[in-house]
């Protein structure tokens, strides 16, 4: 039986007008207006497609934390709790610094590097291999615990990449914008196959 796996990241965290920053697992950013907006909306487009959710966790993060509640809402389903390893990289000596300012002390290949390859610029904490190692252990697992529905994992973008290279997924990009989410089908031997990737509601 095959099983589906949705990964979603959370919501904005800046406001018109605010300038984007790194924000990685060292800044707890809670959501803005914006951000609780496409929560909600991914709560309300996940139970138009009529998902049943089974299990529904989200990384430690504040701002993870509450678009998991808020499309748990939607959905009938409350968040079953955290996963460490689904936290947001450590971005080092950018944490906090205009995206500007990232590429002038990276470069712009290495930012495409990362978008494309998930490879760290020089100073960010990523943890690769016990990232993806997690994610094969939680694709091994899924199919045999996941008997009443869907799973719905709340992370985000520097997280969610690496279920992409722990399947053996090959993509031109990487990214997970704020508010989208990935779809993935989990067959019964825990072969994994894309079905969607940054998929954004409609307005």
């Amino acid at each position: 039986m095959t099983r589906r796996l949705f990964i979603i990241r959370h919501g904005n965290t800046f406001g018109p007008g605010e300038t984007p920053r790194r924000i990685g697992a060292g800044t707890d950013l809670p959501l803005v207006e914006s951000g609780r907006t496409q929560a909600d909306r991914l709560g309300v487009h996940l139970a138009d497609r009529k998902v049943a959710v089974a299990r529904l966790f989200t990384s430690p993060l504040g701002r993870a934390r509450e678009t998991a509640a808020r499309i748990g809402a939607a959905l009938g389903h409350e968040p079953d709790g955290t996963l460490p390893w689904l936290n947001e990289i450590d971005h080092g000596p950018d944490e906090g610094l205009p995206e500007q300012a990232v590429i002038d002390r990276v470069g712009a290949a290495a930012i495409a590097a990362w978008d494309s390859e998930a490879i760290p610029p020089p100073g960010w904490i990523v943890d690769a291999d016990r990232r993806i190692a997690a994610w094969r252990d939680f694709f091994a697992r899924a199919p045999q615990n996941d008997t009443q529905g869907d799973t719905l994992l709340v992370t985000s973008n520097g997280a969610a990449r690496f279920a992409l290279l722990a399947a053996g997924i090959a993509m031109t990009g990487l990214k997970l914008r704020t508010g989208a989410y990935g779809e993935l089908a989990i067959a019964s031997d825990g072969a994994v196959r894309l079905t969607a990737w940054d998929v954004r509601p409609p307005d």
